[in-house]
């Protein structure tokens, strides 16, 4: 009987876990299963870029994982029953219950609403492919002089806004944040995003707490309006909730508490990776959800898995940062070095060079899940056990 493995979700995280136990294991001894709602490969870090009529290449999951010996489903997850190892799905197959002996769940964030009223019914987002359509067909209704609101002062919110104010030029669009704009960023890099916006048009509202959306405007904190024909919600994420309504561990953010090799504390045959997962990292603190901690995480979980079903020792690291990159439109960018705890440093650049350095991180992100048989040289191993057995051995 061969090990079952099941990736649930297929973004950077769970396409590049599963790419790297094809290339571990071998696919005598173990069956890997993807789940994924949307049936390509969704490059998330560009979703600014399709919200705004920017075409982006389909990457059909079918096709990355051919001859990999990867089986792709396409389905959405209902719920999880950790303690009996079993997925509901619905999907192309109709309603149904996978089973596992393994589990890596990938299935990432959604936007935070945080409650606030409106925000649901009449902000938009660019959290997934369908949002950030939406997100389009509203762009492309307006008129010129039309006002856009973006809301959310971190790298989201600050892409967002650059490629609306780079793509419309016509419109006035204006960005609000409860905190700083970027404060986060060295003075170098704060000074170029600042003279970024000024180039663009771009309003900063710092300090300014979002109490309400409403159709055409939104109110501030203080009582006051902020005009808004568009608004663009972007203040954060948060996992999706069918973790914490498991038996799983989970953090107040709902979170999966996992251990230094992404395994989950409270049930050793759960992975989680990406932004499901609650994984510290250099500095002892959760490391933040995005597409930067997603591949690391990724190969944590995928080569600590292949060790302990193979009886090799298992690595452990603790992962850190490199680098934040900031597109600010197609021709302007930020490339800002930080240390292991995600600290930034003074080396900063900046202009076209900028945006040419992001280009090339989102490429070679892009890259390293859709040729998944490129990622190491070939190292299939055989299971230690055998499969039926294994179970028992993961989880004493």
């Amino acid at each position: 009987m061969k090990h079952r493995i099941v990736v649930l979700g297929a973004g950077y995280a769970g396409a590049i876990a599963a790419g790297r136990l094809a290339k571990r294991l071998h696919r005598d001894d173990v069956e890997i299963t993807v789940v994924n709602a949307d049936p390509d490969f969704v490059e998330r870090v560009r979703m600014h870029q399709l919200a705004t009529g920017q075409e982006l290449p389909r990457r059909p999951l079918r096709e990355v994982f051919a001859g990999t010996g990867v089986q792709v489903r396409t389905a959405w997850v209902g719920a999880i029953d950790v303690d009996r190892k079993t997925v509901d799905l619905t999907g192309e197959h109709g309603a149904e219950t996978l089973g596992y002996d393994t589990l890596v769940y990938a299935l990432g964030s959604t936007v935070a609403d945080y409650g606030v009223p409106g925000a649901a019914e009449y902000a938009y987002n660019v959290a997934g492919k369908q949002a950030a359509l939406r997100l389009r067909a509203r762009l492309n209704e307006l008129a010129s002089g039309a006002t856009v609101l973006v809301v959310g002062g971190g790298l989201t919110g600050i892409e967002a806004a650059a490629e609306i104010a780079d793509a419309r030029p016509d419109l006035q669009v204006t960005i609000a944040a409860r905190g700083g704009v970027g404060d986060w960023l060295s003075d170098k890099a704060q000074r170029h995003l600042r003279g970024a916006f000024d180039r663009l048009g771009i309003t900063v509202r710092e300090h300014a707490d979002i109490t309400r959306v409403e159709a055409n405007s939104v109110v501030t904190g203080s009582g006051g309006q902020i005009p808004a024909q568009m608004t663009v919600w972007t203040a954060g994420f948060t996992a999706h909730p069918i973790a914490a309504a498991t038996t799983l561990e989970v953090s107040d953010t709902g979170r999966i508490v996992v251990d230094g090799t992404m395994r989950s504390v409270s049930h050793p045959d759960v992975y989680a990776i990406g932004d499901a997962a609650n994984a510290i990292g250099v500095g002892g603190r959760p490391l933040r959800m995005g597409c930067a901690t997603a591949t690391p995480m990724a190969w944590q979980a995928a080569d600590a898995l292949a060790a302990r079903l193979t009886g090799r020792k298992v690595p452990e690291a603790p992962i850190g940062y490199a680098s934040q990159c900031i597109s600010l439109g197609r021709r302007d960018g930020i490339f800002q070095r930080v240390t292991a705890a995600d600290e930034p440093t003074d080396t900063v650049v900046t202009g076209r060079i900028g945006a040419r350095i992001k280009e090339l991180v989102c490429a070679g992100a892009a890259w390293s899940v859709t040729q998944p048989t490129m990622l190491m040289p070939s190292r299939r191993r055989h299971l230690a056990v055998p499969a039926e057995v294994e179970t028992h051995v993961v989880t004493a």
